[in-house]
């Protein structure tokens, strides 16, 4: 069974999706080890692990989809893969998309922003028409085949032309063959429930980034207005930054991190990225 197929049957249950973002392996291993069934790459992440950079169209799609094959090597649970706007015309979106097709990923997300793209959450975001977007996504469920990648139509409309204009776009990119809806950005609870109660027999992201637009609802209110997937994009980035920051700082002030108080242990570290395993291999092996 395919990556892609897995998620397909993790959507056929009743229940809404939590899936985390994740920026790299490590990442993505902490959240199989807990218990989640699905992780989803953030663009932002990673532009940030790896670049030091905003989420302003920098990473390359070699850039990205090095990351993302890393990411999905790395666990056994499927992938998202954010492919921002597919990097290109419908001719990129084919390549873009066989390529993630190779590496194993469950799902992708295209959005409908004008390259270079920014965050979701981010002022200033201008899109392309909805017809060339339209036929992007037609592109990309040509371009997966038999593969059964989940192919999830993002629209940044609300934040430039308005809510009814992103739901006209949601409508016309399901029409095209997406899979799944993700209107980015809503404003309110009453956007929130005017996107549901537009779309009640297609299956619909929210986006949940601590301190953006989208009211910090939880993964139970969220699915009791009609959601099917919540994403967490930037959780484990601020998380990770804070706890960084703070051990740092500790480690300037006092000169030792014997007293801090957040570290993770290191034979549980060693454990997490399967040094006991190795070891034993490294064994079997020697002459």
């Amino acid at each position: 069974m395919s990556s892609g197929q897995k998620l397909r049957q993790l959507l056929a249950r009743p229940e809404i999706i939590v899936i985390p973002g994740v920026y790299d392996c490590l990442s993505a291993k902490l959240a199989e080890q807990l218990g989640f069934e699905v992780v989803a790459t953030s663009g932002f992440g990673i532009a940030a692990s790896t670049l030091g950079l905003p989420d302003y169209g920098f990473l390359t799609a070699t850039e990205m989809l090095y990351s993302v094959g890393r990411i999905t090597q790395s666990v056994n649970i499927p992938l998202i893969a954010d492919l921002d706007t597919g990097y290109g015309n419908a001719l990129n979106v084919i390549r873009t998309i066989k390529d993630a097709v190779q590496l194993g990923v469950a799902g992708v997300l295209l959005e409908d922003q004008e390259w270079p793209k920014k965050c979701g959450h981010f002022e200033g975001k201008r899109v392309i028409s909805m017809a060339e977007h339209a036929g992007k996504i037609r592109a990309a469920v040509e371009a997966r085949g038999e593969s059964g990648l989940v192919i999830i139509a993002r629209t940044d409309a609300r934040g430039p032309l308005g809510l009814e204009e992103a739901i006209a776009r949601g409508r016309a990119y399901i029409a095209a063959g997406a899979d799944i809806l993700f209107v980015e950005a809503p404003q309110s609870i009453e956007e929130l429930e005017t996107i549901t109660a537009a779309f009640p027999n297609v299956p619909l992201v929210a986006n949940i980034v601590e301190g953006g637009k989208t009211p910090q609802l939880s993964a139970s209110q969220l699915q009791n207005l009609g959601f099917k997937i919540v994403f967490f994009p930037l959780t484990g980035l601020l998380a990770v930054t804070q706890v960084i920051s703070a051990c740092f700082r500790h480690l300037k002030e006092q000169g030792t991190t014997a007293n801090f108080p957040d570290l993770v242990n290191f034979k549980d570290f060693q454990e997490l990225v399967g040094v006991p395993k190795y070891l034993q291999i490294e064994q079997e092996f020697k002459s």
